[in-house]
């Protein structure tokens, strides 16, 4: 049974759920006043370890701090 419901609007623009959460987490962020946006803009950092393979055997790993702003 086919479903008549409309696409949700992040979709219809051409956006993943994720980059769709990732804007309103921004503009929610932004819109927070201190000392509050301070310490949200804070956890807002990610950490992460890549590891490559070679042979398929792991490399030594490579560790990642991004700050999530583009």
């Amino acid at each position: 049974m086919a479903s008549n419901a409309a696409a949700p609007f992040w979709r219809a623009a051409g956006m993943t759920y994720i980059t769709y959460s990732n804007i309103c987490a921004n503009l929610v962020r932004n819109c927070l006043k201190e000392p509050y946006k301070t310490e949200a803009l804070s956890r807002e950092k990610v950490h992460f370890a890549v590891t490559k393979f070679v042979d398929g055997n792991p490399q030594k790993p490579v560790v990642r701090s991004d700050s999530g702003t583009e």
